[in-house]
């Protein structure tokens, strides 16, 4: 069974609720490459100013990823929700590739 998203939080405890059991720590990596026409597309952004739509849905889509992907650990636990979750994104790049990577951590707990 997967911990709803909505019980998991990056306060060190669930507010209004007491933590009845801590079950360990979960981890989630997420890795996604970003291809020549985004980092083409991202670079001409940041000549001319502005936002890039397409870097912002790729660490969108690496955050829910990671989420969820945390979410079905903590329950495989036995935890109802994820607490002092972390969020870490990267950068790896080289021989002209770029990946993003983000790591998101937290403690699986059972609350009362």
């Amino acid at each position: 069974m997967k911990v709803p998203t909505s019980n998991i939080t990056t306060t060190p405890d669930y507010p209004g609720r007491e933590i009845r059991e801590v079950l360990g720590i979960v981890t989630a990596e997420c890795v996604l490459g970003i291809n020549i026409f985004r980092d083409v597309l991202g670079g001409l952004r940041d000549l001319v100013g502005g936002r890039s739509g397409t870097h912002q849905k790729a660490l969108q889509q690496a955050r829910e990823t990671c989420l969820e992907d945390l979410a079905q650990k903590a329950g495989e636990l036995g935890a109802n929700a994820v607490v002092g979750v972390d969020l870490d994104y990267n950068e790896i790049s080289g021989g002209g590739k770029g990946m993003l990577f983000l790591v998101a951590s937290g403690t699986a707990v059972r609350l009362r």
